[in-house]
Parts: structure tokens; sequence; C-alpha cells
């Protein structure tokens, strides 16, 4: 009778657990510590990547992960984590993994090594249809093998492709973009398939078809029009820009010799505004490591540069981190200094107030945001 209670209480409490919906691990579990376990019970791992501020994130953990059936297929077979892709280990890991939109599911092997991926918000039985699917699906691993492997057929090269774009992932996804426009550098622009695959694809600055490009974009913008193809070339060189500092265990790092590399590539294509790529990545690196002397330096050496010009809102983003009451008082001091000059030009009609964003209209002019900053770092409540 005790054998037979005993076992009574574990199947209610095994019950029990299955209820609660998804097991995931205590926050702060490691993908190193998910495969240790992994290995040990014979499971694969279940990474949901989220962040603070996305909304299907909290959709899914609200309505979807809870839910007795999904628990019921998830805890047997996987060991589940999630993970903060904006925490001290999350912002590396995502930058490692090319996780570029939230949420990001990704499914390992037991060492860690990544079968499949999806995206997005998913009701209950769309998420466990996907689940399956991608729980068995190797397809993309072995894809990437013949990559590897050496594997060049152009058939291939576009269902690889289009595999990686549709799991996000960038970094590859441009790997094998230039290994189609490979000697088609000059040409390609005449093709409208190979332009859609550089604007798609294409984020290496380094890429071949990207340097031709950047060199002499006569003939891609004669296809697609100068705006475009300059929006292009600057978006390559600001995202590359913000992947010269290295970030782990809460510290940041500058990748010097990626820095010095991207520096000279900037020279060699001719940028107008080079030095703008440059200071921001100082700027980003001084705010990271909360070294504000050089932060307040750097801002100013932006400003003092007659090839550049910062408008009104990106000066606003700039003393963001003198807003509060524990700022150095002599940076404050510098940085309001900063916002006084641009509303004296402002007032002298040299520059006039910005109403819109790109296409977003202002709620007010962005003079009055300069001054409500000064007053909001002079400790005042703005008036409404």
């Amino acid at each position: 009778m005790k054998k037979l209670f005993s076992t009574f209480v574990c199947l209610v409490a095994a019950m029990a657990m299955m209820a609660q919906g998804v097991n995931f691990e205590p926050e702060g579990t490691t993908l190193e510590q998910a495969s240790a376990k992994a290995k040990a019970e014979n499971k694969l791992i279940f990474l949901d990547c989220y962040t603070q501020w996305c909304g299907p994130c909290k959709k899914m953990a609200r309505e979807v992960f809870p839910l007795a059936e999904v628990g019921e297929v998830m805890n047997p077979k996987f060991v589940s984590i999630k993970i903060d892709m904006e925490s001290a280990y999350g912002a590396p890991l995502a930058k490692k993994l090319q996780i570029q939109a939230y949420p990001t599911f990704v499914i390992f092997n037991a060492d860690a090594q990544e079968i499949s991926r999806f995206l997005g918000y998913h009701a209950a039985s769309d998420f466990l249809k996907v689940l399956e699917e991608k729980g068995k699906d190797d397809a993309s691993a072995a894809l990437k093998a013949r990559f590897d492997a050496g594997e060049r057929d152009p058939q291939f090269l576009q269902e690889y492709l289009a595999s990686l774009t549709a799991a996000y992932k960038g970094d590859e996804a441009n790997n094998v973009a230039e290994a189609i426009l490979e000697g088609k550098e000059e040409s390609f622009a005449a093709d409208s398939t190979l332009r859609m695959i550089f604007f798609r694809n294409v984020t290496n600055p380094f890429a071949k078809a990207f340097v031709y490009t950047a060199k002499h974009p006569e003939a891609l913008k004669a296809a697609m029009g100068a705006m475009p193809v300059e929006m292009k070339i600057q978006n390559v060189l600001g995202n590359y820009q913000r992947q010269l500092i290295n970030e782990a265990d809460g510290t940041a790092t500058l990748d010097q010799a990626r820095f010095d590399k991207f520096s000279a590539l900037l020279d060699e294509l001719g940028v107008a505004n080079a030095d703008h790529y440059r200071l921001q990545t100082l700027i980003t690196l001084s705010e990271k490591q909360k070294d504000f002397p050089a932060y307040v330096g750097y801002v100013k050496q932006y400003l003092a540069n007659p090839a550049l010009d910062a408008d009104d809102m990106q000066l606003a983003r700039w003393v963001r981190p003198f807003a509060g009451p524990h700022a150095d008082a002599q940076q404050k001091e510098e940085m309001k200094a900063i916002l006084r000059q641009r509303l004296d030009d402002i007032a002298a009609g040299k520059r006039q107030p910005m109403t819109t964003v790109g296409n977003m209209r202002l709620s007010r002019p962005t003079d009055e945001l300069l001054r409500m900053l000064i007053d909001a770092m002079d400790g005042k409540m703005p008036q409404q």
C-alpha cells in the first residue's frame, strides 16, 4: 500500500508539473548550463530569445507557454530556457546567434549546435505545429555543411540563401550572397534578381560587390534610383560601425583591429562623412564604458568637424546620460552649453527647428524640446 501511495504521489506531481505549461529553467540559466542538462536527460534545447520591450514576447509568455497542452509536448522533449537578449549575458549571445527580431525561438541539440529557428508570436496550435516541424528539421544544418564544403551550384546557393533569409541569419546570408555575386561585381546592377540579393542580403562593407558599388554607384543608381543606393551604403556602413564594440560580462571594449581596418576602408571608399562613423563608434563606446569625460570630448569633436552635422534629435540623444541628478555637474554644464548654442543658432535663423523625423510629425518643434531638456537638466519640471 505504501509503495502504491508513493507511486500515486509521483504521478500526481508529474501531472501537476505538466499542467503548469512549459517548464522553463530558472532565470539566469545559460545556454552552456542548458546543454549540460540536455546531455544528462537526452533532450533538445529550446531557447526563447526575448527582450523586456517586446510585445509579442510578452504575449507568448502570457498566452502560450503557460498552457498545459504546450507543456505536455515540450517538457518531455526540451530543456527550455529564456534569455533576455539585452542582458549582460544575452547581448553577446544575440550577436553570436545573429538574433535580429523578437521573439526568436532557437532549437539546439544537446551539444548546443543549432538545428533550426522560427520567429514571432504563434497561437498555441500553430506554435506546436511549427515546433514539431522545426524540432526534427535538420535541413539548415545540412545546407550549411554543403556550403562549408565548397558547393557553389547556383540553384543550391539560392535555396540556402532563401533559408537563411527566412531565419534572419544575416551574417550567413551575407556570405552566401557574396558567393552568388562573386565575379559579377561590375555587372549585377543589370540583373533584377542579383540587385535584390545585393539590397536584401549584403551587409559586409568589405564585400567586393559593396566596395565596387560604393566606388561606382552609377549603374545601380540608374536602375534603382539614387536614394535607395545611398541609403543602402549608409545602412551597411552604419550597421557595421555598431559591430566594432565587443560586449561581454557587462564590459565594453573597442575591437581596435576591426576599427582600424574599417577606418581605412572609409578612406578608400572616399566617404564624405567618414568621421561620423569613427566618432559615433567612440561616443557609443565611451557611454557604455561610462567614461563621460571622453564622451563629452568626442561629442565636441563631432560638432567641431565642418564635414559633419548633428541634427536636433541627435543632440537630444547625446544629452540623455546627463539628465539624472547624479551626473557630473561640469559635464552637465558642457552639454547644456551645446544645447544653448543650438538654440542661439535657431533664434538667429542659422538653423530651422525640426518638425518631423522621417515621415513622423513631432508633437512640438525641436527648439521647444531642447529648452525642455535644459530645464530637466536643471531639475525643473516641464511646463504643460
